[in-house]
């Protein structure tokens, strides 16, 4: 199932035709895809730049044109039997050098534009594909277990940046070990503040929907944004946003902060993090009203007077967010 086939199940379930995802999920993954229901929708690219997690298999010794397992086998390579092959010191020392900010070149099976075309169009019409390298993060990269032999396979933990393709990272890892590697099973185990123990089914969201009691299974917007701080406004304010204009300014930069996540407290010390942008020049801010309900999502300016939101994104009623476990 795609993610656009969530999409669409998730405009019958509700009966509206305004819904979105924040984030495509491989269809061959498993786990959280956010998403976006009404005026919601517009706050998409926000939710789309939390950190996410996901737990990964990954594959020694065998490569695909994908980097995953739906794709053609490109190369197969079992260890030799002189090679004492790989121990865990080995490993972990590949993972640790794996962290952190780095370039990474996405995938030719992959939806990202080459000259106005989609990379995985010209893949599989057998033209040319070269992209460039993309900056990215890996927050975290853990080894779970690992099962040596001719062709080994390992399970981590994966904390990483918005952009950052699983896939390529396992085909970087079996490239820093001498071998090709692909990726075996993916699982996104959260996303920012949505994780993978709190989302529900399509299964289990009709039932909910068919019991009335869908509404406790849609987060507020003002939650869902809760990695990002906050301004709290009063009336006169939050006038002024609602009808185009700017909150007044501030002496400080927030009246709330972030509620971090605990993906968000792994980057917090990494200055592509949300979370870390926040409070700063060219960070952002909800803007909530007196009764908690989230207004506006605003990019934070210094001033002399102190700082200034500028909002990007006014909300009006009904909107949500959910996420969703395929």
């Amino acid at each position: 199932m795609t993610s656009h086939d969530v999409v669409d199940a998730c405009r019958r379930l509700f009966g509206i035709r305004r819904v979105g995802h924040a984030g495509t999920l491989d269809p061959a993954a498993a786990g959280v895809l956010v998403v976006c229901l009404g005026t919601a929708t517009r706050l998409a690219e926000y939710l789309s730049d939390a950190v996410k997690a996901y737990r990964a298999e990954i594959w020694l010794g065998v490569g695909t044109d994908s980097h995953d397992s739906e794709g053609r086998l490109t190369d197969r390579r079992p260890a030799p039997a002189a090679d004492p092959g790989l121990d865990e010191g080995r490993l972990r020392a590949a993972l640790d050098r794996r962290r952190g900010p780095q370039l990474q070149v996405p995938p030719a099976v992959s939806a990202v534009h080459q000259q106005g075309e989609r990379a995985y169009r010209r893949h599989r019409q057998g033209r040319s594909v070269a992209l460039p390298p993309r900056p990215v993060t890996i927050h975290r990269l853990e080894l779970r277990a690992w099962w040596p032999g001719p062709f080994p396979r390992l399970l981590v933990d994966v904390v990483c940046s918005k952009g950052t393709y699983v896939r390529a990272l396992a085909r970087d890892l079996g490239a820093d070990l001498g071998r090709p590697a692909t990726l075996a099973a993916l699982i996104r185990t959260a996303q920012g503040p949505f994780a993978l123990a709190d989302a529900v089914t399509l299964e289990d969201l009709g039932r909910a929907l068919a019991a009335g009691e869908g509404r406790r299974l849609v987060v507020p917007p003002a939650r869902a944004l809760a990695f990002l701080p906050a301004w709290v406004l009063d009336d006169a304010d939050a006038r002024r946003v609602a009808h185009g204009g700017r909150p007044r300014p501030r002496p400080h930069p927030w009246d709330e902060p972030a509620d971090r996540s605990v993906l968000e407290a792994v980057a917090a010390g990494d200055a592509g993090a949300p979370a870390a942008r926040a409070g700063a020049p060219g960070g952002r801010v909800r803007l909530l009203d007196e009764g908690g309900r989230l207004l506006a999502v605003a990019r934070l300016e210094r001033e002399d007077a102190g700082w200034r939101a500028i909002p990007e994104r006014v909300l009006g009623g009904g909107a949500g967010s959910s996420a969703r476990r395929d």
